[in-house]
């Protein structure tokens, strides 16, 4: 088989299945101009598998925008440095069902059968090549490099975007319906703690999520903050890019080694996480921040077959400062003086750091607005996090809000608390986007209900045409 075969394949399948990707319904306008039923803010793996899920739902009135060049959206291919994905091969996302158009098929319309036999778990740079490949082969309207500035929202349960970008068609963009499909970092900011922030100057650290130039770092010796897999990912990237020592310093005495997804794939807390109460819901994301996935085997061992791996257990950076254009870091065990540093340490999630947001902010109800946990579970980290339906909407703090957030959903790692990993890991998207599919789709419905039943209670159009005059009994 060939990608060629494979394309017509998809489109096969499609078609047998009733699901027509050219379907178009009547255009919409406002005194502004077109109205889009939905457009999704980011085409990322989320933001895509959300448009074909629409669109198999014939609802195609829609927009998906990117900041970022096409073919470079999300991690994979920008700051993103796993050799493969952390995810089981196996596992399905945003295929929604359809064999043909899974990562595996195409990898077999590759490499073959024996091809995939051979492969441990998807290779990071081949799973950025299926994304592209899946844009491609189902013709999903994306425009790329433009970016949401601000959601402004107006009467009549309408929102205006204003965007900007090099391929952004106007100043301004209108939607009944905004999908906020923008990944891990979309519901906040990746953090950087203020010991470091404040006293070092910038050229002398990076997060592990910004680009960085590992050229100059050549023969340096660096120092990793954190204990995540991206942690152990940066040492083995650093360190095949020729950089003479690596140290990942981590504050826990032991690496963790549960992954308490593994659990969560084959128990059902994946798909039914939504339906739990709150106080269970909180419970389950307390623990699982707490026992966060450890390093892959394979990762953790790449990187510490390097001469130049270092692992600094039970030891936090307790102080950092600037000496001679090096940096001195200082950890209960002492002071280790480095070129330059990575920091790893994750992000904050909190509707107030992002600008899009600031108009309607104030409005948006948080964990800590609807739910008080006891002290030994309280994690001012959780309760920050929207407090969504379980449809992925977002919920107003008060009546205010009610109509400024109608409209809204939160697709992307700020769903975790309320919603589970179903927007944030692979494994839960074949789950979470049918389920943000049909809460769009049933606010569109009830949005034009009573024009519908409308045309239902005048509908009068023949379906019976068969002449029945030679038929009918005379008797």
């Amino acid at each position: 088989m060939s990608l060629e075969v494979l394309n017509e394949q998809v489109k096969k399948d499609l078609s047998y299945l009733g699901i027509n990707l050219k379907e178009q319904k009547q255009p919409v306008t406002f005194s502004e101009g077109h109205v889009y039923d939905v457009i999704i803010i980011g085409s990322g793996q989320g933001g895509l598998g959300t448009a074909f899920g629409l669109l198999r739902e014939r609802i195609s009135n829609i927009l998906v925008i990117d900041e970022n060049k096409a073919g470079f959206e999300g991690p994979w291919d920008t700051y993103a440095r796993m050799v493969t994905l952390r995810t089981p091969k196996h596992l399905t996302s945003i295929d929604l069902g359809i064999p043909s158009l899974t990562f595996r098929s195409y990898w077999v319309a590759q490499f073959g059968e024996k091809g995939w036999e051979a492969i441990d778990k998807i290779p990071r740079v081949d799973w950025m090549n299926y994304l592209r490949w899946y844009r491609n082969v189902l013709n999903l309207p994306v425009i790329n490099e433009v970016k949401l500035t601000l959601i402004e929202p107006l009467e009549n349960g309408k929102h205006k975007l204003h965007i900007t970008g090099n391929r952004a068609p106007s100043q301004t963009l209108l939607a009944r319906k905004v999908i906020l499909a923008t990944g891990i970092q979309g519901g906040g900011e990746w953090r950087v703690p203020k010991m470091i922030s404040e006293n070092l100057p910038s050229h002398l650290y990076s997060h592990s999520s910004k680009p960085i130039d590992f050229s100059l770092l050549k023969g340096k010796k660096i120092a990793i903050l954190g204990g995540g897999a991206s942690a152990f990912d940066n040492a083995n990237y650093a360190l095949s890019e020729k950089v003479s020592e690596a140290h990942v310093f981590v504050r826990r005495k032991e690496l963790p080694r549960i992954n308490p997804i593994r659990q969560m794939e084959g128990s059902g807390l994946i798909e039914c996480f939504y339906s739990l109460p709150d106080q269970e819901k909180y419970e389950v994301m307390s623990h699982f921040f707490i026992n966060n996935q450890p390093p892959t085997n394979d990762t953790y061992d790449r990187a510490a077959s390097w001469p130049g791996f270092c692992l600094h257990l039970s030891s936090p950076w307790l102080d950092v400062k600037p000496v001679k254009e090096k940096v001195e870091v200082t950890t209960p065990k002492g002071k280790f003086l480095f070129d330059f540093l990575i920091i790893s340490t994750g992000l904050i999630t909190n509707p107030a750091l992002r600008p899009e947001l600031s108009l309607i902010e104030k409005h948006i109800a948080r964990w800590s607005d609807r739910y008080q946990p006891p002290n030994g579970v309280k994690n001012p980290l959780l309760d920050a996090h929207p407090y969504l339906s379980s449809g992925f909407c977002l919920q107003s703090k008060d009546e205010a809000g009610k109509k400024r957030l109608y409209g809204l959903f939160t697709y992307n790692y700020s769903a975790l608390i309320s919603c589970g990993i179903v927007a944030s890991a692979l494994s839960g998207m074949k789950f979470g986007i049918p389920r943000l599919v049909t809460s769009v789709s049933e606010q569109l419905f009830h949005d034009a209900r009573k024009e519908i039943l409308d045309q239902y209670f005048t509908y009068k159009e023949p379906e019976f045409i068969s002449d029945l005059k030679n038929s009918v009994s005379s008797s």
